[in-house]
């Protein structure tokens, strides 16, 4: 619906890339704070609190009447990015008593994320054909309406742990890594309108070096935000690596596959020039794949090792998206590189939650 989304707010194609953009500035700052919450209060309540959060912005984003507001509702349904790592770590604190606590909540990691998939599925092939049938805002209300059904779910079937970190929220560290990401998104936005300039420049290296003042300030902090001296740990940095290296695709590429597959091709030369709700197909067969990834995961890594998962995991990626550079005249070579991408992409939506637990 991206394209659909773009001509009822009067934008070019090129600016949907900001409603993700603005969604991840807000989920990069947003899932450190919950999941500190979720240590100290409970991992359910502040589940129920992103529930609530995601639900309200999602009825903004069925009904924004303009792109800033459009933009600021996207970015608030950030909060639903928290979901995974709250799950997680409730499978995690539910297992940790048993003696095969590790393939427990590798098995309860990928069970989830097939879930997660599955509904991908459903809400891509669904989403394209209301697309078709109802006005834009009758689509978009859809995922509000699953939300507040999610809602419910949580409240009547998933049990409180028990467990409580204590410690206290790291108001300094969070205040740092917020302004720092606001002056690097700030300064990229900048190119949109004036090109690469001074500013642009000089904005993007007070936010590095903010950063680096982060990191500094985590080091010397009894509850940060980030554990620096964790994330250094031989066992752990590689995985957080790979992941931040993974989210370029597995999130970066989301508007530009759907944007592509719906630019008419006689008036710019590239693009399928398909309908939202042919467009639906490809991206189904995408989540299908993915949805596929992450089911084989805890199967094959039971019988290897994650270590190798992980690594066979990211090399279909890399050959996914690769093949699509030559080939991506048709809808079958799209489809194609997007399913050897999704596969590998699915493992790794799997994998690194649970390898990092």
């Amino acid at each position: 619906l991206f394209t659909d989304i773009a001509r009822h707010l009067g934008i070019h194609d090129a600016d949907v890339n900001w409603f993700e953009a603005a969604q991840l500035l807000l989920s990069s700052i947003v899932v450190p704070v919950m999941a500190r919450l979720g240590d100290m209060f409970g991992h359910r309540r502040i589940l129920i609190a992103s529930l609530i959060l995601t639900a309200l912005a999602s009825l903004g984003v069925a009904f924004a009447p303009t792109f800033p507001i459009f933009v600021t509702a996207w970015a608030l349904q950030g909060f639903y990015v928290v979901w995974l790592p709250l799950n997680v770590a409730i499978i995690f604190s539910r297992a940790r008593q048993r003696p095969d606590s590790a393939a427990l909540t590798r098995k309860g990691a990928g069970t989830i994320v097939v879930a997660l998939q599955a509904g991908a599925i459903l809400g891509a092939l669904a989403g394209g054909q209301l697309g078709a049938l109802l006005p834009l805002w009758g689509a978009l209300l859809v995922p509000a309406i699953l939300v507040i059904v999610a809602l419910a779910v949580v409240l009547m079937k998933v049990p409180d742990t028990g467990v409580r970190g204590g410690g206290t929220i790291d108001t300094r560290g969070t205040s740092i890594l917020t302004i720092a990401l606001l002056a690097i998104m700030g300064g990229l936005s900048l190119v949109r309108v004036d090109g690469i300039t001074a500013w642009v420049v000089g904005m993007v290296l007070i936010g590095v070096a903010l950063l680096w003042v982060f990191v500094k300030v985590e080091q010397h902090v009894e509850h940060p935000l980030v554990d620096m001296d964790m994330l250094r740990r031989p066992t752990l940095w590689p995985v957080i690596v790979t992941a931040a290296l993974f989210g370029v695709s597995v999130l970066g590429a989301q508007g530009p596959l759907s944007t592509f597959a719906r630019t008419d091709p006689s008036e710019v030369g590239y693009g399928l020039g398909l309908t939202s709700a042919t467009a639906s197909y490809i991206i189904g067969a995408y989540v299908l794949s993915l949805l596929i990834g992450a089911g084989v995961f805890a199967k094959v890594s039971s019988m290897t090792t994650p270590r190798l998962v992980l690594i066979g995991a990211s090399g279909l990626v890399a050959l996914g998206y690769g093949a699509l550079i030559p080939f991506h005249d048709s809808i079958g070579q799209v489809v194609a590189g997007m399913v050897v991408a999704g596969l590998g992409s699915g493992a790794l939506v799997a994998a690194l939650p649970a390898a990092a637990a």
